[in-house]
């Protein structure tokens, strides 16, 4: 039986996209993770105190005796690690945690052009070098190379599953009803007000999922929710949504896109930051930037075919790594 440690970003979170991820990676990994132990420590909060650190602990002894360490996903790769991260909080004094540990369908943030001296030498530190890493998109698979790590573009496993048989399932055609995101963190009054006033008068029916904590306050700020139906912040609760409910996806947030797409529903992901530029350029997602709002109306009319130009032999040369020869 293996021992695997997954370094998991739905710990300690305050966005339910990376439940998303989380999900698919569980998923995904399953013909690992089925035979073995896996412990989920978060990387959005330190590994212990600094006063753990003086005898042993059984934290440190997990993650001695595991098999593989796994870094889940998500913008965790920031550019400056020197500044602790909320997404990967990740210091010094604890990095010996993480030593040999892989990433799983990982990004870059877009702070900077590459990393900095103190993030390369913690770098070189926690990632393995045995092993393949599997990286979101080009740039990051470009920049790990970079510092002498091997890498491959396998996208983020929440796309794993968006083969070109499942693409062919989802729907070219609006739908009457619409479920839409906004991105607390990342406003744009106006063009916000301006995608819900169009999802407004192209749909029967609004639904807004809560993807984020703040999210539900920021838009009580920005409209009138009295005639915009609400979905309970937890992923379980948009699931069954999706489940019960012919609509389309349209909204900023994009893993709750991606997420649509897997529960086979149209989807239009409004980029508001590298994330879903970074991907869009690799794997053809529906996207529209925020900044040309004013075209999303033509957009919803038209008919769309979801094509995600995932590389299945990326993804599987991949996953061989962990599979008994």
């Amino acid at each position: 039986m293996k021992k695997i440690i997954l370094f998991d970003p739905a710990c300690g979170t305050r966005n339910l996209g990376d439940y998303i991820i989380e999900d698919s990676i569980l998923k995904q990994m399953n013909f690992l993770f089925k035979e073995s132990f896996v412990v989920k420590y978060s990387t959005h909060t330190p590994m212990t105190h600094l006063y753990q650190l003086l005898h042993a602990n059984l934290v440190l002894k997990s993650c001695k005796e595991s098999d593989y360490k796994f870094l889940g996903g998500s913008n965790l790769l920031k550019t400056n690690l020197k500044h602790l991260s909320p997404d990967f909080n990740v210091h010094w004094s604890d990095s010996f945690y993480y030593k040999d540990s892989i990433c799983v369908g990982c990004g870059v943030d877009n702070e900077r052009k590459d990393f900095n001296v103190y993030t390369k030498c913690l770098l070189k530190k926690i990632l393995s070098d045995k092993y393949v890493h599997s990286v979101r998109d080009e740039k990051t698979k470009k920049m790990l190379e970079g510092i002498g790590f091997r890498a491959i573009n396998t996208g983020c496993p929440t796309l794993w599953g968006l083969t070109k048989d499942f693409c062919k399932q989802i729907p070219h055609s609006k739908a009457k009803q619409v479920v839409f995101t906004l991105t607390d963190y990342c406003r744009n009054e106006e063009r916000d007000k301006k995608l819900i006033s169009i999802l407004k008068k192209n749909y029967e029916n609004i639904f807004c999922w809560i993807q984020g904590d703040q999210d539900l306050q920021y838009l009580n700020e920005i409209t009138n929710v009295a005639d915009i139906h609400l979905i309970s912040p937890s992923l379980e609760a948009y699931k069954t949504f999706l489940e019960e409910n012919d609509v389309d996806y349209i909204g900023t947030r994009l893993h709750a896109g991606i997420f649509a797409m897997q529960m086979k529903k149209r989807a239009i992901i409004i980029i508001v930051d590298n994330r879903a530029r970074d991907m869009k350029k690799t794997y053809q997602l529906n996207c529209i930037e925020r900044d040309n709002i004013d075209e999303l109306e033509n957009l919803i009319k038209q008919k769309i075919k979801t094509n995600v130009q995932i590389n299945e032999k990326a993804i599987e040369e991949w996953k061989s790594q962990f599979k008994e020869k």
